[in-house]
């Protein structure tokens, strides 16, 4: 493989004691932890959006005012799927008690259809029989207690769901027959007078329908709650499960740093006055890449700052080995750059120059994952 040939002979010169078994573990050691810290950055990303979409939807305002509920319920989050039996279970005793509603409206509904007014509302209007030829010009949507009963009466789920929409097809009955006769018929003053009976009835039944819709809001606000907690219960497991795992990817990448550091040689006299001369012929973006490398194994380094003096002999012999590393590669791409016009280099050549440079990002992130952490070591996260 390209990339571990390449990789073979930069530890080749980085120290003699390094041989090629040792260099391909190096190297799988490096594949398994970028394959991993990839999928730890996946599952971080699933849990920062989770909380930010959190925070986005709950207003300021009620954070205080159920900061104590939240207290509570974390003694026992329940999961997913007992919420789902639940929520099963509140819907079929809510559609109880609503039917236990409806049944009473029926009674509410027997009485005003037993009235001996309420023969003209009981079927549908015979528009053409008694030629009525604007009557769907004035009226939008007709109704009488034959479709009522039936809609009550219906047992494929097309049926009334609340006992609020069969009262307002109640009043539709009597408000279309109001509309369309004048004030002063009959029929007018037939839908009027049952109208008046009929919200009379309605306002005894009123409370019991105010109390199952408060209970139901109520209810449903509870569950949306369980929901929530439990989804950040769930995302509270995930996020300390990652952070044991980002312990142990630091842990290991300390354990591989520290190798090789140990089988790497010392940078000689030569290497150190050459590698001085090479931070010279850095582009300002490059150097500064350069000095944020020194910064990162010397937190008092002042990368940052308008001027900077850089003492090479003060260095460590990591962060010598990572500088050396970084201004070979910039360079090669400088020069690549500056002779891109040069059509005079073969196919052969084009192709050598892409596996170097394949094998010089390979080593870069090799390094970089090598200290990257570093800092990290003495900080173990709380289980």
């Amino acid at each position: 493989m390209e990339c571990a040939d390449a990789s073979n002979l930069d530890l080749e010169n980085v120290g003699p004691r390094v041989n090629g078994g040792e260099v391909d573990g190096f190297r799988c050691s490096v594949d398994e932890l970028l394959m991993k810290i990839d999928k730890l950055e996946q599952r971080v990303n699933e849990v920062e959006k989770f909380y930010l979409n959190t925070s986005i939807k709950q207003p300021n305002t009620s954070k205080n005012a159920s900061s104590g509920k939240h207290k509570d319920k974390d003694k026992h989050v329940p999961g997913f799927k007992k919420l789902q039996q639940e929520a099963s279970r509140r819907e079929a005793a809510a559609a109880k008690r609503m039917q236990e509603l409806m049944r009473q409206f029926g009674t509410i509904l027997r009485q005003i259809t037993q009235h001996k007014w309420a023969w003209p509302f009981m079927q549908p209007v015979d528009v053409a029989g008694l030629g009525l030829h604007d009557y769907y010009e004035i009226i939008d949507r007709p109704m009488d207690f034959s479709t009522i009963k039936n809609q009550m009466e219906a047992m494929d789920g097309t049926g009334y769901k609340h006992v609020r929409e069969i009262s307002a097809d109640v009043r539709l009955v009597f408000k279309n027959a109001m509309k369309y006769n004048d004030d002063k018929s009959d029929v007018h003053l037939m839908a009027k007078t049952l109208l008046e009976k009929f919200e009379e009835k309605w306002l005894q039944l009123l409370p019991k329908v105010n109390e199952e819709e408060k209970r139901r809001e109520e209810e449903e606000a509870e569950a949306q709650l369980n929901m929530q907690l439990a989804q950040e219960s769930a995302h509270a497991k995930l996020a300390r499960d990652l952070c044991n795992e980002l312990y142990e990817v630091d842990t290991h990448v300390e354990e591989l740093r520290e190798m090789v550091v140990r089988r790497c040689r010392k940078i000689s006299i030569e290497e150190k006055r050459n590698l001085g001369i090479a931070l010279t012929k850095l582009s300002p973006d490059d150097l500064s890449k350069a000095l944020e490398i020194v910064a990162q194994n010397n937190p008092l380094f002042p990368a940052s700052a308008e001027e900077v003096e850089l003492d090479i002999d003060t260095q460590s012999e990591l962060t010598l080995w990572r500088l050396k590393f970084f201004t070979k590669d910039a360079l090669e791409v400088h020069g690549k750059s500056s002779s891109k016009g040069d059509n005079s280099n073969s196919a052969n050549v084009a192709a050598a120059n892409l596996n170097i440079s394949a094998a010089s990002r390979r080593k870069r992130v090799i390094c970089d994952a090598l200290v990257k952490n570093a800092k990290k070591r003495n900080k173990k996260p709380s289980k």
